[in-house]
């Protein structure tokens, strides 16, 4: 049997995989706000009904310049940070887009807990159905289209269930942003607590914590962004952190501190190297469910 090296299209779980993420996701959070009042008739004036409208179409621009930027990462034969990162934060504008167009449906209480419970449904089916066909839900198992097309379904999804979570949570049961924000902040927490002090599968640990990141970051994006409790704003929150993610993933690109290359023999993983030491920030997730 012949071994070779190939990269993985996807990066390795690192501390600056984390800090992108939340950074992602609070993006997502202001970004699609700051778009749809940007684009509504009326700009700060608008009606409901108006910033609907414009939704839609902000929503129909990401979905093409998504599937631009899916394109390029597939056609990609490696992991390239600047085009995965930037897929992570179009996918997390659009997630927020998705579930803000089904919220705004009538009557929003109950449309919060029918997106939340669609949309942790639709999320677990796509697990089930990776695992049915690949048997594994390991990031570090990204080699083929195949996989490649479950992991990105499954991150949108991520996305679409973490906002919906998280808007049930500080909207419905009045807890506020900043609550919301303890309170995921602290289920991560326990997540990583439980992942480091019991044989909790890697896979699994991971997944939970992602999907848990989004809520936290769009709770800290609605946090920031409010002007009237001395916030920094929507526009200024989305620039603030864009730039911040655009100095880390330049900083990637030329270092690649996330690239990891891995050894495959007849089409099967034998070991990775460049790991990095196992932490509460970079769970071993090489283990199949």
């Amino acid at each position: 049997m012949t071994a070779r090296q190939m990269l993985n299209k996807v990066p390795e779980v690192t501390v600056y995989f984390w800090i992108i993420k939340v950074l992602c996701t609070t993006i997502g959070e202001t970004m699609s706000d700051n778009l749809m009042g940007m684009f509504a008739v009326g700009g700060d004036n608008a009606s409901p009904d108006q910033l609907q409208i414009a939704l839609y179409k902000v929503a129909a621009v990401t979905v093409v310049v998504l599937a631009i930027l899916l394109t390029i990462q597939f056609r990609l034969r490696r992991y390239v940070a600047v085009v995965y990162w930037a897929n992570i934060v179009v996918i997390s504008v659009l997630g927020t887009q998705i579930t803000d167009m089904f919220e705004g449906q009538g009557d929003v209480p109950n449309n919060m807990v029918a997106i939340t419970v669609v949309s942790v449904s639709l999320l677990a089916l796509v697990f089930l159905t990776w695992w049915l066909v690949e048997r594994t839900l390991s990031m570090h198992s990204i080699r083929t289209r195949r996989r490649e097309a479950f992991y990105w379904l499954a991150i949108l999804t991520t996305f679409a269930t973490g906002t919906a979570v998280g808007d049930l949570i500080a909207e419905q049961f009045s807890l506020g942003y900043l609550t919301t924000l303890l309170v995921f902040l602290a289920v991560i927490a326990v997540i990583a607590a439980v992942w480091k002090l019991t044989p909790i599968n890697g896979v699994l640990a991971f997944w939970a914590a992602y999907v848990m990141t989004r809520p936290l970051g769009a709770s800290t994006g609605d946090w920031l962004s409010q002007q009237d409790n001395q916030g920094l704003g929507l526009e200024t929150t989305s620039w603030l952190f864009l730039a911040v993610i655009v100095v880390l993933v330049i900083y990637l690109q030329i270092r690649k501190p996330d690239v990891t290359a891995v050894t495959v023999t007849d089409g099967d993983e034998v070991r990775r190297s460049g790991a990095t030491r196992r932490t509460a920030a970079t769970p071993d997730i090489d283990a199949s469910l």
